[in-house]
């Protein structure tokens, strides 16, 4: 068997692109913070999806191969791979919840940083659907070689008989099954057939529990989408409202300047009524004195 690239190592959740802590700044600095952590979460989904890769290629493997030192070799390395792909996972998760956290002030900034979160979180449900679709498949696989290994110890099973030996319905398929070797003319082939069935019952229970933790994946990132959806509308509540204050400010401050400015044009309008009045009285009183004298 070839040799298999171990996972990239899992960096801390909120690692950045130098495995350092992501801490957001202030100005310049946060958006090339923020930058450098978003491409390193983009390198992680790639690595994810290249571990998707490797798993699939270990169950086509398993699937394939009828050496049995072969396939414990298969299954220990898809064990260790699986593990390292589900702390990669939950890495990427926590690494997005943390990118999503941290405060950003209104404008283009905080734009260019939703529209790349958007985009990195999406690049990663498509990650983990993917993942999903390959465990799906290799389930439905490993089902049918179940049944077919079934069908070499009985071949005139009942679809009941093969249901309950596939899906393993309470322990019963076990049961079935150790009934049809002792009527089998082909011993060792069915003890053959046998073992691996109980092979392809873990590798199906390991590929159930993974896709728990993906649907469990799943529900944490739709969380994380709502989380993100309500604090940019909060923030744009806020700076809404922000915008009416400083609006409605302006407009107070320009009310306040028209009637400063009309004040002081009624008191020039009784500045000079007054100097007219004192002028024609003290007209008047130059022509009254005029006469008498």
């Amino acid at each position: 068997m070839g040799n298999l690239r171990t996972p990239d190592r899992v960096t801390s959740p909120t690692a950045g692109a130098n495995g350092n802590a992501y801490v957001a700044g202030n100005g310049t600095d946060a958006m090339a913070a923020f930058y450098a952590e978003i491409t390193s979460i983009q390198d992680a989904i790639s690595s994810y999806n290249a571990n998707v890769s490797r798993i699939a290629d270990l169950h086509n493997r398993t699937l394939n191969s009828t050496d049995e030192n072969a396939n414990q070799q298969n299954t220990a390395i898809l064990d260790d791979l699986i593990g390292q792909t589900r702390d990669l996972g939950n890495s990427i998760k926590q690494r997005l919840q943390s990118l999503e956290a941290q405060p950003a002030q209104p404008g283009q900034d905080m734009r260019i940083r939703k529209n790349r979160t958007d985009f990195a979180r999406s690049k990663f449900v498509e990650a983990l659907q993917n993942y999903q679709q390959v465990e799906r498949d290799y389930r439905q696989r490993y089902k049918q070689r179940v049944e077919r290994q079934f069908k070499i110890v009985k071949p005139d099973a009942t679809q009941d008989e093969v249901n309950a030996v596939v899906n393993d319905v309470s322990g019963g398929g076990d049961q079935i099954f150790a009934q049809a070797l002792t009527s089998s003319t082909r011993y060792g082939e069915s003890r053959a057939a046998y073992r691996e069935v109980q092979e392809r019952h873990a590798d199906i229970q390991r590929i159930e529990r993974t896709l728990e933790e993906l649907a469990q994946l799943f529900n944490d990132m739709s969380v994380l989408i709502n989380q993100q959806d309500e604090t940019i509308n909060n923030i744009e509540v806020q700076a809404q409202h922000v915008e009416d204050d400083t609006r409605g400010g302006l407009e107070q401050t320009e009310k306040a300047v028209v009637h400063a400015r009309s004040a002081r044009r009624k008191r020039w309008y009784c500045f000079f009524l007054c100097l007219i009045i004192a002028a024609i009285i003290a007209i008047v009183l130059g022509v009254t004195l005029g006469r008498k004298n």
